[in-house]
């Protein structure tokens, strides 16, 4: 099966550059699998789809500020680096621009006085292994001058929209570690929860902090030799409990995004069992997955040729879910981190 089989029209105008002005106005297309249909929504109305026997399950990773602006020194060019992974203590594996620029040795300077760094590795498509100087805590000082990871489609500066801060972020975020937002969940408001939990819904939280694996572009053509690359996650012995329970009294288990499908499913030790554990996950669904815990996902709508987009072709199945994308390219529902949402059932 090739990446060119997971591919669809895309006009540029449907990427959404900015979030609408209330989270929960985003629309839903509803997708039933069985029947091979679809309807029209709103994500207001997601509470009406769900019953007293069901589990909604959040990822409530918190995005950090990992984009950094800086210079080379002495030579003053201007460099930007997007922290993907800490290897070791003020080691951080980096995606750099520009990249063929930035060698091994090179020397970093940024705008705070307590910073410095030097390119201590190199590696390809542009990573690099960056070493940080700070006199107080490279957290507090990341905390302080670096900005929201926005993705590269997204074309503005992240520092143009201040709400930025607080939108490119879910409401219940808690767990810091991702470079880039789990998108379903930017769509929930406290309302929203509240009238979930009203109708007898149990919300439970993971954690998957994401990382380059779930975006890195597939460069292969055949698509089962692609892998994710490894994410951290985290589910408790209480949510396992709830989870297990759930699907022992014939509940449906709902995934609020594809990282939180990839937690559930990497904790699968039999059909509708999951484990409590905390690790890394390098799970990569492809079409022929069996899934043995999500039942249902939320998802917004993904990149054309992309691992996510692979992903949910595998819950849904190909040409469907493709016939879905088409529908909603056709409906001009807005894709991508800032867009609109599907519940697929």
């Amino acid at each position: 099966m090739q990446i060119s089989d997971f591919d669809y029209e895309l006009p540029e105008d449907l990427i959404a550059q900015q979030p609408l002005a209330e989270r929960d106005a985003s629309r839903m297309l509803i997708v039933n699998r069985a029947a091979h249909s679809w309807r029209d929504s709103s994500f207001t109305t997601l509470p009406d789809n769900l019953t007293d026997r069901d589990v909604l399950v959040l990822n409530n990773t918190r995005v950090f500020p990992a984009r950094l602006r800086g210079r080379r020194w002495p030579s003053g060019g201007s460099i930007e680096l997007l922290l993907l992974r800490e290897v070791e203590d003020k080691t951080w594996q980096a995606l750099t621009r520009p990249g063929r620029r930035l060698r091994t040795g090179a020397e970093l300077e940024f705008e705070d006085a307590n910073l410095r760094a030097r390119v201590i590795a190199s590696h390809d498509d542009g990573l690099r292994t960056i070493k940080f100087q700070s006199k107080e805590p490279l957290e507090s000082v990341i905390d302080r001058i670096g900005e929201p990871p926005l993705p590269p489609y997204i074309k503005r500066s992240s520092g143009e929209s201040k709400g930025d801060w607080e939108r490119y972020q879910t409401i219940y975020a808690e767990q810091r570690g991702s470079i880039a937002a789990p998108t379903a969940g930017l769509h929930f408001t406290p309302a929203v929860l509240k009238a979930v939990q009203e109708r007898g819904v149990r919300v439970v939280e993971v954690t998957l902090h994401v990382g380059y694996g779930t975006f890195e572009p597939v460069k292969v053509h055949n698509i089962f030799e692609h892998r994710v690359a490894a994410e951290w996650f985290s589910i408790t012995e209480d949510v396992a409990a709830v989870i297990n329970q759930a699907h022992g009294a014939g509940g449906r288990i709902i995934a609020v995004g594809t990282t939180t499908a990839r937690a559930l499913e990497s904790a699968a030790v039999a059909p509708g069992q999951v484990k409590a554990q905390s690790g890394f996950s390098a799970l990569t669904i492809f079409p022929g997955y069996g899934f043995q815990i999500v039942d249902a996902l939320l998802t917004n709508f993904h990149l054309p040729r992309s691992s996510l987009l692979v992903l949910v072709c595998a819950f849904g199945g190909r040409d469907f879910m493709l016939r879905t994308y088409h529908h909603a390219v056709e409906e001009r529902y807005r894709v991508y981190s800032y867009g609109d949402c599907m519940l697929i059932l």
